[in-house]
Order: C-alpha cells, then structure tokens, then sequence
C-alpha cells in the first residue's frame, strides 16, 4: 500500500513538472499589449493570409497571426492549408512549389496571391507584432524553423514563433533561445489521423513542455479549461494565448482571464 501510495506521488509530480514552461522572457509583455488577428483582417472578399488582409490589420491597428510554409526552393510562403484545395481551388501541395509559381494560384476567387513571407516583414517591417506559426510537413520540421529564423534575423519588429509540432519548438530552444516560443495546442485526442494516440495525449495535455520550455501555451479558446491548461498557467505561471475568438464575448472573456487574444470575423 506504501509502495503504491509512494508510486502515485511520485507519477502525480513528475505530471505537474513536465508541464513547467520559461515564464520570463523581455518580449511578453509587449505581447500582451496587443490584439491579434487571426491569418490577417480577412473575410467580405478579402482572402486569409493575404497581402490584403495584412494591410487592413495593421490599418485598424492590430498585429496578425500568419502561417508559413517551406517551399521547393527554400523560400516560405504565407497560407494556412499544405494543399491549394481549400483556398486556392486546386490540390497541389505549397511544399511542391517555388516562389515563382505561387502567383499562378488566386485565393478565393480574388486577385490576391499566395505571398511570400519577405513580402509580409516588409509590409510591417516593425509597425505590429507578428505571431508566427511554423507548418511543416513531410518531417521538414527543422529546415522550416531554421529557415524561418534566418529570414527573421534581420528583423528589428515584434515577433515571437509558434508550432503545434514540439520539434519546431525544441529547435528554437537549441538553437535560437532568445526568440520568443510559444506551444500551440488543443484537445486532439478523438481526431482520426496518421499521429498515434499517445502523441495526441501528450499534446492535448502539453506533456512536451519539459522537453522543448515554451514561453507561453497557444490553447484553442472552447479546450481552455483542460486541467493541463489550467495547472500550466496556474501554478508555473506560462502565459496563454488564446483561438481563434469569434465573438466579442469569446473575446471578453479570454482577455479577462488574461489570455492573449487571436480573433477572426469581427472587429473587438
């Protein structure tokens, strides 16, 4: 009985400091100054993750959320999806691409093109705070970031990177430590999908948080309440930042409890 009593000690703290993160990086607190809009200030004819959406969203005075992918030649595009299909209206792959070609796919009917992502840091070139996620695909995890980063390096903006893969995150912690990381998360666990249970256990639950420190914890909006969630933020003090708010209560509510907020489809 000791010995099992002992035991369950034992796994019950070794739970809570898995879930420890890095709470005192210089740039949260700017962060926490700012509203974010999720993929640009799209929707009424103007695409996500476009060029224009990035215009309105700093016109209005927000930052944005916006995600890169690699492209065949090295370069990163801006767009959420790997495949065209969604927005873009034809199944080819991002990854399959080159810089050249992403001109040739208009997004949702419009005159808008994929755009790169030098195009987006010399649109804002330091006016907003940028929150970046990383998407790889097909195992290019590293050479992603890495990518990533050295676009990023001549940055002198506001920025700070996020991934739902943990090696995104555990290659900044290696190799760049001074950027701003943030795990992004949700409850996966129902999901059908080629990641195995256990892998969607340990995120859904944010059990990579010892192995990769992120500075905050990017948590879908209705998931926020998971005792992993609370017990993160609660009791090791991580900040949160919360998806994708769709209404001016969702958006209330998350800034009342101190959540750093992404919206999408209307203007808090």
């Amino acid at each position: 009985m000791i010995v099992a009593l002992i035991t369950v000690v034992i796994l019950i703290l070794l739970y809570l400091l898995a879930l420890r993160g890095r709470t005192r990086h210089p740039l949260l607190r700017k962060l926490r100054r700012w509203k974010y809009a999720h993929r640009g200030l799209h929707g009424n004819g103007v695409p996500e993750n476009s060029m224009a959406a990035f215009r309105l969203a700093l016109e209005n005075g927000y930052g944005i959320e916006l995600d890169v992918h690699l492209l065949a030649d090295g370069n990163l595009a801006v767009i959420h999806d790997a495949s065209l299909l969604r927005t873009a209206g034809v199944d080819v792959k991002i990854e399959d691409l080159t810089t050249r070609e992403l001109t040739n796919y208009p997004l949702e009917g419009t005159m808008e093109t994929i755009p790169t992502f030098q195009q987006v840091l010399e649109l804002f070139a330091g006016k907003a705070p940028m929150i970046v996620e990383l998407k790889p695909e097909n195992g290019n995890h590293d050479a992603l970031t890495a990518a990533a980063c050295k676009m990023l390096q001549a940055y002198k903006g506001l920025y700070c990177m996020e991934s739902f893969d943990p090696r995104c995150i555990r290659w900044l912690k290696k190799n760049r430590p001074d950027i701003l990381r943030g795990q992004l998360a949700h409850i996966s666990l129902h999901e059908p999908g080629k990641v195995p249970y256990i892998l969607r256990f340990v995120m859904t639950n944010l059990l990579s948080n010892f192995w990769n420190t992120p500075d905050f914890i990017a948590y879908r909006y209705c998931d926020r309440n998971r005792l992993s969630v609370r017990i993160a933020r609660k009791l090791w003090k991580i900040q949160g930042v919360s998806w994708t708010l769709k209404t001016q209560e969702e958006f209330d509510t998350a800034v009342k409890e101190n959540w750093i907020p992404i919206f999408e489809g209307f203007k808090p």
